[in-house]
């Protein structure tokens, strides 16, 4: 049957399951769509290219499905392009779809034409330039299989509008991806029987688990290897979730701003077991003398990471449930008490949640906010955050204790990324209880997708952080520029009155008591509620390792602000 290359687009894009798509027309792309109409997707026109991508990057994060993306060319696909940087640092599989000039056009500085393949080369796993309407339904096709398979991650595909507007005959069999050749990953039972020689003999084991743990589905198989070996486990900030929070053998956040205890026990293991996770800068602080008593077994899906940035004793490359199925038979029960209690001490000694227990002396810290949500919430939200101190505020304070609840832009640090990624994970779970955790900075660059909740009739729960400044770089310039607040003091509009302009419900907070009813009255309104809480301005997170210092080297809380932790 002959189709179009634009019919054919979207034929292929419901045959993949495709139900919500997220983008903004123009010329390039408008073949595409004039035929979207005519196919039973879901176009959710967001108010910026950038926010096309963060929402598909969050429905793919909160649903393990791939997102979908559009924009038309020049513009509109370069302002995808931090979006599709955050997909690929995270492991995102999101499929952005652009608009090109015609074919004979490409080359010539036409009207709006941008490379956008070569612009995104380095930060997408695939990209294709599709110049003929038959090259589409392959395109797509494989573009959803690279998305998804193996490491996951973003894909480009940029079809010229002459390719969108000829005919051609569609048979989406021969469309399918073609087999690529790849060396079979036969995993050497040499490494196997190395890595559990290590396990089973450790004394002070750590399991560092990653958002490979979620990516994979492998959260239930590491429990089972940790209860048996009795393994302690520390958690990246993507890996947040994957294990609960609430288990006896969950340390909490590694790293720069992780907890005391944790760092602690890294630097003092005899042995690393890293799943999932790659070893990023702000996990390990000083590779010389990161966990310098430690061996280290490395499994990962990606053979790009093994070693990449960590020697290790024992790769293990492949799907990490998969791996474990390989290791959990020759895994000895294990009975490392001496270790846990050694950790439960460090625990005692840490400071990090001494500001949560602050009587309420008319201050109001971001802390009390992030706690007060996870209770009233009872954990059981999708929280999606912004990125600066209300992120790790986020991590320390609200427990996630099932997986893809916390979606957060982790290795690009994408600011403007946690209200346009909130309604792309709503889109995903309608029924659920979907919260934005964002700093008066980053809220800022994204806050025209207000709009875009309002036009799709959304409920969504957004709280601001507003300190009054760019918090975390604020942070840095206290402990490291003498408090030389260079470019952070920020004005911000009246976001209460600004979410009334979008025909949102708003409220302002300013006092600790208030918090709690202001989140149940959000709670209970049906539509989207924005809340500004007007926090402590020059508060800091701690503990904090500083960029490139020891592990060990922390900077806590300068006192100790707390008698009890009764009502932590």
């Amino acid at each position: 049957m002959k189709k179009t290359g634009a019919q054919i687009l979207w034929e292929c894009l419901v045959r993949e399951g495709v139900t919500t798509v997220f983008g903004y027309p123009g010329g390039a792309i408008l073949p595409a769509y004039d035929a979207m109409l005519d196919y039973p997707i879901r176009h959710v026109l967001v108010r910026h290219e950038q926010g096309a991508t963060h929402m598909a990057d969050g429905y793919a994060r909160a649903s393990g499905k791939v997102g979908v993306a559009i924009a038309t060319s020049g513009p509109g696909a370069t302002n995808m392009v931090t979006g599709i940087a955050t997909a690929m640092m995270d492991s995102s599989p999101i499929v952005c779809i652009t608009g090109q000039v015609g074919s004979k056009l490409i080359g010539s500085d036409a009207f709006q034409e941008t490379d956008i393949t070569g612009v995104t080369l380095p930060v997408t796993k695939h990209n294709y330039l599709v110049t003929r309407a038959q090259d589409v339904g392959p395109a797509v096709r494989e573009a959803f299989h690279i998305a998804a398979s193996g490491r996951p991650g973003p894909v480009l595909i940029d079809i010229t509008k002459d390719a969108q507007q000829t005919s051609c005959e569609f048979d989406w069999n021969a469309a399918a991806p073609k087999p690529h050749a790849r060396p079979e990953r036969i995993v050497n039972p040499e490494s196997l029987a190395a890595a559990l020689k290590l396990i089973n003999s450790a004394e002070r084991p750590v399991i560092l688990a990653g958002h490979g743990i979620i990516l994979s589905g492998a959260g239930e198989a590491v429990r089972q290897f940790a209860e048996r070996a009795r393994i302690p486990m520390a958690m990246t900030l993507l890996g947040i979730g994957g294990i609960p929070a609430s288990h006896s053998l969950n340390l909490g956040m590694m790293g720069m701003h992780g907890e005391a205890w944790v760092n602690t026990a890294i630097q003092e293991a005899d042995l690393l077991l890293a799943f999932g996770m790659r070893f990023d800068d702000r996990v390990t602080g000083n590779l010389k003398t990161y966990a310098p008593s430690a061996r280290k077994v490395h499994v990962d899906i990606d053979p790009a990471e093994i070693g990449k940035n960590v020697p290790v004793d024992v790769g293990l490359v492949g799907d990490l449930r998969e791996m474990l199925d390989k290791l959990m038979p020759g895994v000895q029960a294990g009975n490392r008490s001496d270790w846990l209690q050694r950790i439960d001490g460090l625990k005692g000694d840490s400071a990090v949640r001494d500001i949560q227990n602050l009587p309420d002396d008319g201050h109001l810290y971001a802390a009390h906010v992030i706690h007060d949500i996870w209770r009233t919430t009872a954990g059981r939200a999708i929280v999606v955050t912004d990125v600066g101190q209300h992120q790790m505020w986020e991590a320390q304070y609200y427990h996630h204790d099932q997986p893809r609840t916390l979606i957060t832009s982790g290795g690009l640090g994408t600011m403007g990324f946690a209200l346009p990624a909130a309604i792309g994970a709503k889109m995903a779970n309608p029924d659920a209880e979907v919260w934005v955790v964002a700093g008066d900075g980053g809220f800022q660059m994204t806050m025209p997708e207000l709009a875009t909740i309002a036009q799709e009739k959304l409920d969504i729960k957004v709280a601001i952080i507003n300190n009054g400044y760019l918090g975390m770089v604020r942070q840095w310039q206290e402990f490291f520029y003498e408090r030389r607040y260079a470019a952070t003091p920020l004005l911000s509009p009246d976001f209460v009155k600004i979410a009334e302009a979008y025909g949102l419900a708003g409220r302002a907070i300013s006092k600790r008591a208030d918090v709690v009813p202001a989140v149940e009255a959000a709670r209970a309104h049906t539509g989207t509620t924005v809340l500004e809480f007007r926090v402590e301005q020059e508060d800091s997170v701690y503990p904090m390792v500083p960029a490139g210092a020891d592990l060990h080297a922390m900077i806590r809380r300068p006192s100790p602000l707390v008698e009890t932790a009764e009502d932590v």
